[in-house]
């Protein structure tokens, strides 16, 4: 399970421990974001959770979605304004996840949203071409 006490959109010197019950509703958002629950992710959206989220890793909801190969969980993440070239703690992008999992049409989608093939390390452009798959950003 992640340690959602170690994430924080705005770190402080001192940030305060989240109680059980938004812990566990962090966990929970991380969780439908891997399976793809984008109904549930949009509802949480909608009612103030911040879109771009993110895990004692870094990942956001979004690269949870895009990386677990959930097309409309990351379109209903973009639909709300989440961050598409927000890099995780290794440095990755949600594109470059999407690229090195082989899912196109997420990759489409992050790159109609304007994410940027070279952010990150390794790129979504380095990932493409050790792919097979540099026709994506021709």
């Amino acid at each position: 399970m992640t340690d959602a006490n170690a994430m924080n959109d705005h770190p402080s010197a001192d940030p305060k421990p989240l109680d059980d019950e938004t812990l566990q509703l962090a966990n929970d958002l991380f969780d439908y974001a891997r399976a793809g629950d984008a109904e549930r992710l949009a509802a949480y959206v909608d009612a103030g959770v911040p879109v771009d989220l993110r895990d004692a890793s870094g990942n956001t909801l979004l690269m949870l979605a895009s990386y677990w190969g959930h097309l409309e969980a990351t379109k209903a993440l973009i639909e709300r304004g989440a961050d598409v070239d927000l890099l995780n703690d290794r440095g990755q992008s949600p594109l470059a996840g999407a690229v090195f999992k082989g899912t196109r049409d997420i990759a489409l989608a992050l790159i109609a949203a304007g994410a940027d093939p070279d952010a990150g390390t390794p790129s979504a452009r380095a990932a493409a071409q050790m792919f097979g798959q540099a026709d994506l950003f021709a």
